[in-house]
C-alpha cells in the first residue's frame, strides 16, 4: 500500500476519529485536557507506527500534562483503537504536539485588537 493511497487516506481518517472518541469519552487521567483535539493522523502503509498530532487550547503546562497522560495512556488507547477499527495489525501511536489551534486562537485576538484599535481611531464620518 502507497503512502498516499485512497485506503491509506481511509485508515487515517478512521484512526483520526477513533483517537478523537477515545481521548474524549474514554481516558478518566486527569492530567489530559479535555480541550484536546485531534489534528491529523498519519498511519504508516504497513499499519505498524502512527503519527498522531494533538492539538490542545490552553497554557504549555497543560499542553505538557496532556502529553504526559497520552503517553502513559498510550496502551490502553491502542487496546480500545485495535477494538474500535477493524486492522490487520494495531499501530504503535506517537503522539506529537501540533500549535495550529493555539496559533488560530492568537491569531483571531490580535485581528479583533486591530480592528478594535482602527475603528476607534477613526474620527466618525458625517452622514
Amino acid at each position: 500500500m502507497r503512502k498516499n493511497s485512497i485506503k491509506n487516506i481511509r485508515i487515517n481518517g478512521e484512526v483520526q476519529r477513533a483517537l478523537a472518541e477515545i481521548i474524549r469519552g474514554g481516558i478518566k487521567d486527569p492530567r489530559i485536557s479535555p480541550l484536546t483535539s485531534v489534528v491529523s493522523v498519519e498511519v504508516s502503509p504497513d499499519l505498524k507506527t502512527c503519527k498522531a498530532w494533538i492539538s490542545v487550547l490552553g497554557d504549555e503546562a497543560m499542553e505538557k500534562s496532556t502529553l504526559e497522560g497520552l503517553r502513559s495512556a498510550s496502551g490502553y488507547i491502542k487496546n480500545q483503537l485495535a477494538k474500535e477499527v477493524n486492522l490487520r495489525n494495531t499501530p504503535e501511536i506517537t503522539f506529537i504536539m501540533e500549535q495550529s489551534i493555539a496559533y488560530g486562537v492568537k491569531m483571531s485576538k490580535l485581528i479583533d485588537e486591530v480592528n478594535k484599535g482602527s475603528k476607534e481611531g477613526e474620527p466618525d464620518k458625517p452622514k
